[in-house]
């Protein structure tokens, strides 16, 4: 895909600002400097390949030229979005599991940020935060997605089994036109976000959901416990060993299947 490919998909998108690289370290540290610069809502950088993409706690994401698809998205807050900040990234993660289902994919959301198929990783989000004083300025929202099978890395790079859409669906797709579903999804759920109807979505797709799983904090702490659903905030509630409801909030933390 190329520049003038992608704006004549997205062209009935209201996007404030598009750049596109063939090669760029991050998309992220891309939006972030255009954001110091005044970057409009709605702001997209697409990259064909990353060199130095990451994910949360500072672990590599492999983006391989012509094979996934490596985004992100600049948001302005609105009210309900300076109110609910931790569902931010429940926001990009619920766009990209009903842009799948349209193609027949059931996707989980496995919290906090990770996006699987068949219980493989597919896609990881990454959503960042600038600020004014105590004023939240902008969201970056980036996300990269395995689309075609050379996106996924060799075994020994992966703490986690990952897959792509294209092994999983059988065959290759579009990636603008799944990059134009994903950005009609964000438009439709972005005003609901506050809503009732919003965090029921995005608990619908929750990977885990009743089996036992262990959360792990950057700080060597550990929680083990059933997995029960999410808190209106985007937390997490689970049930500990003696009945116990838990909440674990957004962090440096690292969720696995017991099971």
């Amino acid at each position: 895909m190329n520049k003038a490919q992608i704006e004549r998909t997205l062209s009935s998108l209201p996007l404030g600002g598009f750049r596109w690289f063939e090669t760029i370290g991050s998309t992220n540290d891309e939006a972030l400097a255009w954001i110091s610069q005044g970057a409009p809502d709605f702001s997209l950088i697409i990259a064909e390949e990353q060199t130095s993409g990451r994910g949360r706690m500072d672990r590599k994401w492999f983006t391989l030229p012509n094979a996934a698809l490596a985004m992100s998205l600049i948001l302005r807050p609105e009210t309900d979005e300076r109110a609910h900040p931790s569902r931010i990234t429940g926001l990009l993660a619920l766009s990209l599991a009903e842009s799948l289902l349209e193609l027949g994919l059931a996707l989980q959301i496995k919290w906090p940020n990770d996006v699987l198929l068949n219980g493989k990783k597919v896609a990881g989000i990454l959503v960042e935060s600038t600020w004014t004083g105590e004023r939240l300025d902008a969201f970056v929202l980036g996300m990269g997605v395995n689309v075609f099978k050379d996106s996924v890395p060799p075994s020994e790079r992966l703490l986690f089994p990952a897959t792509s859409i294209e092994t999983e669906l059988g065959q290759k797709i579009d990636r603008i036109e799944l990059l134009h579903t994903i950005l009609t999804s964000v438009l439709m759920w972005r005003p609901r976000l506050g809503t009732d109807a919003f965090l029921k979505a995005w608990d619908a797709h929750l990977a885990f959901r009743g089996q036992q799983v262990q959360v792990e904090g950057r700080s060597g702490g550990t929680i083990v416990g059933d997995l029960l659903g999410l808190e209106s905030d985007g937390g997490l509630r689970l049930r500990d060993e003696h009945g116990k409801s838990v909440t674990v909030q957004f962090g440096e933390v690292r969720l696995r299947p017991l099971a």
